[in-house]
């Protein structure tokens, strides 16, 4: 029997372009200008900042593109500082499952390992398929959060498989790259935990570069220890505890359950749980009036919910943008008090801002169980708002904008690109990205693409 491993390697190897369902390849163009969206909203993030000036020092052949750089350099760097970007506004798509987590994080390994190996957009787009579908397929089999590993820990083989596929190595070589990429990357879950730092942002940026790296050393030949899953000292006894992983998209001829129709495109730069508490704030925020007179706010939600966002102390008086978007009372809050979530939500001036920090004090989260029964397949949240003469309002959301049962429009996802692309990119330019982004599948050089962002 092969391993677990193998099967992925094979997967990678054998999926085609010709395999991927229409539907399947608009979503791959869908996810690719919405990260791209993301990373013009988080150009001058200091975590990109650092990541640029890093990547400056280094020169490489090949070499790939990192956003906002004069010339290119290593490709697990260029991966490194790009998954930074496309990360750091926690506003890049998200699936839920056991394990919940961002996806489209993984183009930043697609890009860099695409460019350097003068990848087709065809190839691009089925390389883009191979990590969603590894990456969602392993958050579906087992969590890992509650032993302690971060969500990230998964990119390492996901991107691995990618950056592999890309790279035109075969099934034994791909192997190798799996067997490095997850030995040495199992990420603690402290990275989400308390007060947030920076890292948050570049956490899987770090599993990309990893990912890449550990291609190009299988690539010249080097072995990994293996089984890495199912090994003594392996993955599973290890990190996840066994499980058995289910069919992957196109697995099987003719099929096309592809994992990336089944991800939700951000419509608020939040934390994906908090997406349905914004979408019921706002529902209620024009019977309150004046937020001044709210007495009290019950958020009751899910575990998944309470867990990643709403229990730690640190929620109710966040001091980085880290822990703010990350925070369910801030979240829900700022949207009753701006009627809005955006990039300003976080910015130093609203964390310290005394009246909304005085709402958020005033919010309470319980844990339902009957909501907790309904995820993931929605994030059901229900706000109860009392206010100081004691009337009482009630909104419940479960599938808010962008969640896969409610999802954005082609129109909504431009929208959200040129939002973020504003004073980085001129309207023209704008649509000369959102163009080649349309027509990623007939591209012969995502160099291009990638060539049209401004340099810093």
């Amino acid at each position: 029997m092969s391993t677990l491993a193998q099967r992925f390697a094979q997967y990678a190897v054998n999926l085609t372009f010709e395999q991927i369902d229409p539907a399947t390849v608009h979503e791959v163009r869908r996810r690719l200008i919405d990260s791209l969206a993301c990373a013009l909203g988080a150009w001058d993030a200091h975590p990109a900042g650092v990541a640029r000036a890093i990547c400056r020092r280094v020169t490489s052949e090949p070499a790939a593109t990192y956003l906002g750089g004069a010339r290119k350099t290593l490709p697990a760097l260029a991966a490194f500082c790009n998954g930074i970007l496309f990360r750091y506004l926690d506003y890049n798509d998200t699936y839920l499952s056991l394990e919940p987590a961002h996806p489209s994080d993984n183009f930043a390994a697609v890009l860099a390992a695409g460019e350097a190996a003068g990848a087709s957009g065809r190839e691009i787009v089925a390389a883009a398929v191979v990590a969603y579908e590894i990456q969602c397929r392993l958050c579906d089999a087992a969590s890992i959060r509650k032993y302690g590993w971060d969500h990230v820990t998964y990119g390492a083989f996901s991107t691995a498989a990618a950056t592999s596929k890309l790279m035109r190595l075969d099934a034994e070589r791909t192997t190798q790259a799996l067997n490095l990429a997850g030995t040495p990357n199992i990420t603690l879950r402290q990275t989400r935990a308390g007060e947030l730092s920076e890292w948050k942002g570049c956490a899987f940026a770090n599993a990309s570069r990893n990912g890449v790296f550990a291609t190009m050393l299988a690539a010249e030949g080097l072995t990994g220890p293996a089984p890495i899953f199912e090994g003594e000292m392996g993955f599973f006894p290890q990190v996840s505890g066994p499980f058995t992983l289910a069919k992957l998209g196109g697995e099987v001829d003719g099929d096309t359950d592809f994992m990336i129709k089944k991800t939700s495109i951000k419509f608020w730069p939040a934390e994906y749980h908090s997406q349905s508490a914004i979408h019921a704030a706002l529902e209620l925020r024009p019977q309150i009036g004046d937020v001044r007179r709210i007495k009290s706010l019950d958020i009751h939600s899910f575990d998944a919910a309470v867990d990643i966002i709403g229990k730690d102390p640190e929620k109710w008086c966040p001091k980085t943008r880290e822990t703010a978007d990350h925070s369910l009372p801030y979240c829900t809050a700022v949207a009753l008090t701006d009627g809005d979530v955006s990039l300003d939500s976080f910015s130093e001036a609203r964390l310290r801002d005394e009246s909304l920090l005085a709402l958020v004090a005033k919010i309470k989260i319980h844990r339902d169980a009957a909501l907790t029964a309904r995820y993931p397949r929605g994030i059901p949240n229900r706000l109860v708002v009392t206010l100081d003469n004691g009337r009482q309002f009630t909104a419940e959301n479960e599938f808010p904008r962008g969640h896969d049962q409610n999802p954005m429009t082609d129109d909504e996802v431009e929208t959200k690109f040129r939002r973020l692309a504003q004073g980085r990119l001129s309207d023209a330019r704008q649509q000369q990205v959102l163009d080649l982004c349309w027509r990623l599948d007939e591209l012969t050089d995502v160099g291009e693409l990638l060539g049209l962002f401004p340099t810093v």
